[in-house]
């Protein structure tokens, strides 16, 4: 990508790519929020998301329709809850409100609150 540097330098496949190969921890989600806050491709943006290992720093992008659906898919701690509830009355895209309440019901059901 002209202009750009890192890995936002990286054609489509080899960014690709680089995310997949990551390990389960890693020490690059300042990386990762870069491809995810970028104008690549949705797909490439969701991957990123998926990676990052701190969720709270995705709850920047809940009102992005593909990034807000990976942020509802990785609230999983108790103190989500309200966060989930909230996401789902205040976000303007179906899919991210689908998602979260998803997410919820099974956060509920795991916590043994339904």
């Amino acid at each position: 990508m002209p202009g750009a540097d890192g890995w936002l330098a990286m054609s489509d496949d080899d960014l690709l790519f680089h995310i997949q190969a990551l390990p389960a921890v890693h020490q690059d989600d300042d990386r990762l929020l870069d491809v995810v806050r970028s104008t690549r491709h949705f797909f490439l943006r969701q991957e990123a998301a998926k990676r990052v290992i701190d969720s709270d720093r995705l709850k920047a992008f809940a009102g992005d329709r593909h990034i807000g659906q990976i942020l509802a898919r990785q609230m999983h701690r108790d103190a989500d809850v309200l966060y989930l509830a909230q996401l789902i009355n205040d976000a303007r895209h179906l899919e991210v409100r689908k998602a979260a309440q998803v997410q919820l019901e099974l956060l509920l059901e795991r916590l043994g609150r339904k």
